[in-house]
């Protein structure tokens, strides 16, 4: 009875899918016709003489520099591959990425290089102090102290330590390295637990994993055994710890490797991708940057959050612009992780994939942080959610750990606002999810029930989502009330009765594609 109900439906939800998308696509176009004079960050194009939107800086810098980026992890390549092809193993590869590495970063932040290989000395020297005893949470201690020195003093201008030295701050390079260091700071912290665990018995059961995972039980190696397995000694050397922080193609942006899964690909490249793999790999890529240059040139979704202009529109167009946004955020990240993430394929090393799955392919907070800064979720579990009780104490853990990932963000308060609110949201689903695991339903309308259910409750987090979003990232926390205000009014009820309508339906086609991939999966 419900497998039969689903496929009638689904023709009606995909109808109602188009509808959407038409609506959006329509209204967006619009909206960016009609206000494109009062917004910011509007450059001359190169597709149908439209106006392109480089109005986030993140985005604007990376596509101006994309160029010279490509030609540098070119080059870099190119040597690192004759490295290898000399049998060059993780010492001796250690070596030339750090070298290469160092160059990077001296192009990029000039004579403040030296704050980033002083402090990462002092971290190693701690750790190799204190890493195998019980004292081992001072390295949290150390980077968190080191986290918001950092950001209140700007980065330390050399002028700080006597006028002698301020002549250096004409040399600070081109990028603000202690922008960078907030990703060097999770290495360092995974560099000392990972030789802290080293030191002690090893709870991961090799034969077991091999036996259980599809891809290591094939012949390759999957990211969970490369970070679950221990090293020997010797690779804890500071050569291969220095080569790990500031590894060229992983060092903006990430995404973020364990040292362990590091190290052991510095001494073996990864298998998982074939050339064929990464050739593909990087041409989906392309197709994708396409995709975003089409964005920014037609949609002024960014544009119209810098300049505030959205405040001026109605509660549908303000929904347009709000939902344009998010996906313009995916779209940006999901092209600069791979970007870097590709470069890193190219030279043997293979890190987790961020955005492994569409932003409108999610319709729960745990999947949705799994599926956003993928990595970074994997580098939370192994080094704070595990050591912090895992799964015990879950309902403490997520404001300790969402508070964390806001600060090593910034010090903002709108990203407190948004790490709490994300807690505060995340906190009944977890209860839901438990009671839903606890209940087995056996009957068909029982299910049935349950299905609808699920879908109500994941348009409700959907909407939870894009505000907390939006908070954290756009109108800050003083605009909470302003954006409920226009909502909850009037003129703004119908826009949120079918905005709760559009993401019940886009749950429960979720729902089907899930079911599919399951069915496919299982043949």
């Amino acid at each position: 009875m419900t497998s039969s109900w689903q496929r009638k439906e689904l023709p009606f939800l995909i109808l109602y899918a188009v509808g959407f998308y038409f609506i959006i696509i329509r209204r967006s176009l619009q909206i960016s016709h009609d206000h494109y004079t009062k917004l910011y960050g509007l450059r001359p194009g190169w597709i149908a003489d439209r106006l392109n939107d480089v109005s986030d800086a993140q985005w604007r810098n990376f596509r101006g520099n994309l160029l010279i980026l490509t030609l540098v992890f070119g080059i870099f390549a190119l040597v690192a591959t004759a490295s290898r092809s000399y049998g060059l193993k993780a010492k001796g590869m250690s070596i030339v990425w750090l070298l290469l590495s160092m160059a990077y970063l001296s192009y990029l932040h000039g004579a403040c290089i030296v704050y980033i290989l002083s402090i990462a000395s002092a971290n190693y020297l701690l750790v190799k102090v204190c890493g195998r005893t019980k004292y081992v949470f001072l390295l949290w201690i150390f980077n968190l102290a080191f986290l918001i020195c950092n950001r209140v003093y700007g980065g330390y201008p050399f002028f700080l330590f006597g006028p002698k030295w301020a002549y250096l701050d004409n040399y600070r390079g081109t990028f603000r390295w202690h922008i960078c260091f907030n990703f060097v700071v999770l290495r360092m912290i995974s560099f000392g637990y990972d030789y802290h665990w080293a030191g002690h018995d090893n709870r991961f059961d090799l034969e077991k994993h091999v036996q259980r995972c599809n891809n290591c039980s094939s012949g390759k190696t999957c990211y969970r055994l490369l970070q679950g397995r221990s090293l020997k000694s010797d690779t804890f050397s500071f050569t291969i710890y220095l080569c790990y922080l500031i590894y060229a193609p992983l060092y903006i942006a990430g995404p973020i490797i364990s040292f362990n899964a590091f190290a052991s690909q510095l001494d073996t490249p990864q298998k998982t991708y074939s050339v064929q793999d990464v050739v593909w790999y990087g041409l989906r890529w392309i197709f994708s940057l396409m995709l975003m240059e089409t964005m920014t040139h037609f949609f002024y979704y960014n544009a119209f959050a810098i300049s505030g202009t959205w405040k001026y529109l109605s509660p549908l167009d303000i929904f347009v612009i709000g939902y344009g946004v998010l996906n313009f955020m995916w779209l940006k990240f999901f092209l600069l992780w791979r970007y870097f993430r590709f470069w890193s394929l190219v030279n043997g090393i293979e890190a987790p994939e961020n955005m492994p799955r569409c932003l409108n392919n999610c319709y729960n907070l745990e999947s949705f942080w799994k599926n956003w800064h993928a990595s970074f979720n994997k580098w939370l579990v192994r080094y704070m959610y595990i050591p912090l009780g895992g799964t015990q104490r879950k309902l403490l853990n997520v404001w300790v750990i969402f508070t964390f990932v806001a600060i090593w963000h910034d010090l903002e308060w709108k990203l407190l606002s948004w790490a709490w609110l994300t807690c505060i949201f995340f906190v009944p689903e977890m209860m839901v999810k438990s009671a839903a695991n606890a209940l087995k339903v056996e009957s068909s309308f029982g299910k049935f029930l349950c299905r609808e259910l699920s879908a109500v409750a994941g348009a409700i987090t959907i909407t939870c989502l894009m505000v907390a979003n939006l908070v954290g990232f756009v109108i800050g926390p003083s605009g909470i009330n302003w954006f409920l205000s226009r909502f909850l009014q009037k003129e703004g009820l119908p826009t949120l009765g079918g905005m709760f309508i559009t993401f019940y339906v886009g749950t429960k086609l979720m729902f089907h594609i899930s079911e599919a991939k399951k069915n496919a999966h299982g043949r």
